[in-house]
């Protein structure tokens, strides 16, 4: 038997007004054996780095002669965000869709990220399951979204790991909110419209490699693959909370400081009506906010970023589910 092999390819994802090429590298893993096709990528969202971060060291611990398919990865999935440490694209750059986990499975002759999204749909169209990895707020409970009611992708959210799994509706089942956001046109979303169980792991944190946050990357990637028989070995049973919906957002109302309640942390079960910070005026000192949840549920994510414009998420609430 002969042992798998690694190639890294440079691709072309489009081209600026100048002819400069945008460019990012395609990580290949072939086991020595037949088997299925995982597709994952990393910074969707230039500033989200822990994925990327967790490929690295996937990459450096996937043991390839015990590979049987293969692994398509792509640490940098959009490399304009990523060198503007940012979350969208400039207007000048795609004033359209600046958000490029809105528009798959992209348009080879649409805008700029449509064009970088239909560029890799081809690779992910070859996978028989996805995983994008993400990341969220520095004070956030890791976690893995998936399209509620698919059990294959919620089969995949489980082997990842996290305490926490949050299930999503798509489509007829979700509400006017996520369509007025543009959910559909989410890698994960897409992927499970063509077939292909898809999740996303929402890990810790951004601008900033940590260094439990990627383990917990690393680890859950492998045990996807154990999960899909790309690897040997069992998935371990988990004591996991499943939520349901990560729309509970609780945003600004004005711009200003916020000032979370005391005592309140990420975790905590929260009631309907809670107060959950204060927006306030740095320079008259006035109350313009008093935040508080629409619905009741896991707290688990919570903003520690003191200043806010109108519209800023201050905090996200699930509610649990049954499983």
């Amino acid at each position: 038997m002969t042992d798998g092999a690694h190639t890294a390819e440079r691709v072309t994802l489009a081209r600026l007004p100048s002819g400069v090429a945008l460019t990012t590298t395609v990580h290949t893993y072939r086991g020595a054996e037949p088997g299925p096709t995982l597709y994952v990528q990393a910074a969707q969202h230039g500033r989200e780095i822990n994925g990327t971060e967790v490929l690295r060291r996937f990459h450096e611990r996937l043991p390839l002669e015990s590979l049987s398919g293969t692994v398509i990865a792509v640490p940098v999935a959009n490399p304009l965000t990523f060198d503007r440490v940012s979350y969208t694209t400039p207007e000048q750059l795609d004033s359209v869709h600046p958000n490029m986990n809105r528009i798959w499975p992209g348009d080879a002759e649409g805008s700029l990220h449509q064009r970088l999204a239909a560029r890799l749909w081809e690779y992910v169209t070859a996978a028989d399951a996805v995983v994008d990895l993400h990341t969220g707020s520095p004070d956030m409970l890791p976690h893995v979204v998936y399209r509620e009611g698919d059990e294959r992708s919620r089969g995949l959210a489980a082997a990842f790991g996290t305490d926490l799994l949050l299930a999503e509706g798509a489509g007829e089942d979700a509400p006017d909110e996520w369509h007025r956001r543009g959910f559909e046109g989410k890698l994960r979303v897409a992927a499970a419209e063509a077939g292909i169980p898809s999740i996303t792991p929402e890990l810790a944190h951004n601008k900033q490699i940590l260094e439990d946050v990627v383990e917990t990357g690393v680890t859950g990637l492998l045990a996807v693959c154990r999960s899909l028989e790309l690897l040997p070995g069992a998935v371990p049973e988990r004591d996991q909370r499943i939520a349901r919906n990560h729309l509970g957002q609780v945003s600004a109302d004005a711009a200003g400081l916020f000032r979370p309640t005391p005592g309140l942390a990420v975790g905590d079960e929260i009631a309907e009506g809670e107060p959950i910070g204060t927006v306030y005026d740095p320079t008259t000192y006035d109350a313009l906010q008093e935040a508080r949840t629409e619905r009741g549920g896991l707290l688990y994510a919570l903003t520690r970023e003191a200043t806010v414009t109108a519209g800023d998420q201050l905090a996200s609430v699930a509610i649990p589910a049954e499983r």
